[in-house]
């Protein structure tokens, strides 16, 4: 055997006893590398005559071959040892059972939404969708909450990093009232220089954002604020259409409404609406589900209306609280947190 083929027959031994990836760069260095055994010899050609280097050259080269050869074998059963070793740590037993994905389902307050959408629309109410991000105007404003007003601090809300026309913040909404003048707006332009108006009727459901977290408040929460608006609209066509509402929400004529005086600036004269069941858990005591009244001379002007003609009311409430009597849950917070345990009963 000659010095070459010791060479090759050690570089294969060596990269025998090499058993990670990083052992056998380091034997590979040993002989392929710039300071390796194959590099030595082929700088030892220097003084050859041009003969002896074809020859030398040739069966150096050849040498080089059966290395990488014997080289890429041991790197491949390496890679191979390394791939059945994870096969086998990671084994999947195909003969356990698997777990169905369940389908998903509406969310309570969503379902909550939909049916008070579709109660309303079978009274001819339409449902109107505006921005989340509103202007001071339309929040404050055109609902008779000037600048500086008191009322403003009991809607505490967010403000983001963009301004209106008039310089003012933008805002996250703190009701969907904003939706009722947009609506009212539209409906007044529609028919202007016409003898007679359609009454407005509207509901605007969605979501709103006020500086508040507790059991029974979130500062993202679900309203929806109603709006009906003629030349001869009056309370009693309030207290009719709730009570007609809440006996259909709750899919029960056992219960009664309770109008509590109360103060809106957007409303003249306001009202508190409470519920009381007859049945079931919360029987005989009476709970706060909407605001209600009215709707003031100065809004019915910013929605470009003649008050002196037209009159009419605006009442508001809580998904969210809806929802919570309906299913007889007692933490709003349970509607928020994602847990599927809670969430799963309702599907």
């Amino acid at each position: 055997m000659d010095e070459l083929d010791t060479l090759v027959e050690s570089s294969r031994n060596a990269f025998a006893q090499a058993q990670t990836p990083a052992e056998l760069e380091n034997a590979k260095a040993q002989f392929l590398g710039k300071s390796g055994q194959i590099t030595a010899l082929m700088k030892g050609m220097a003084a050859l005559t041009v003969e002896e280097k074809k020859t030398r050259g040739a069966a150096i080269n050849a040498a080089k071959q059966a290395i990488e050869a014997c080289l890429a074998e041991r790197r491949q059963a390496l890679a191979d040892a390394a791939l059945a070793r994870q096969l086998q740590a990671e084994a999947l037993d195909v003969t356990l059972p698997y777990h169905l994905r369940s389908t998903g389902g509406l969310h309570p307050v969503m379902r909550a939404q939909e049916r008070i959408e579709a109660i309303f629309s079978s009274m001819g109410f339409d449902v109107a969708d505006g921005p989340e991000i509103e202007t001071d105007w339309y929040s404050f404003t055109a609902l008779n909450n000037p600048p500086n007003h008191p009322a403003r601090s009991m809607q505490d809300t967010f403000y983001v990093d963009l301004k209106d026309a008039d310089g003012l913040p933008l805002n996250l909404r703190p009701h969907t009232s904003p939706m009722q003048v947009r609506y009212a707006r539209a409906h007044a332009r529609k028919y202007a220089g016409q003898a007679h108006m359609p009454d407005i009727r509207v509901i605007a459901p969605g979501r709103t954002y006020r500086v508040d977290s507790d059991a029974t408040h979130s500062p993202m929460f679900h309203q929806f604020e109603g709006l009906w608006i003629g030349e001869n609209v009056s309370f009693k066509d309030l207290k009719v259409m709730y009570l007609d509402f809440a006996q259909a929400f709750f899919e029960s004529r056992a219960l009664q409404l309770r109008f509590r005086p109360s103060y809106f600036p957007f409303t003249e004269p306001s009202a508190e609406i409470d519920i009381m069941f007859e049945h079931g858990p919360l029987a005989g005591r009476w709970l706060e589900v909407s605001g209600s009244g009215q709707v003031h001379p100065q809004v019915v002007r910013n929605m470009g209306l003649d008050p002196e003609r037209y009159i009419g009311f605006a009442f508001g409430s809580g998904i969210d609280r809806l929802a919570m009597l309906r299913y007889g849950v007692n933490d709003l917070r349970l509607f928020f947190e994602g847990d599927l345990r809670f969430l799963s009963q309702f599907q």
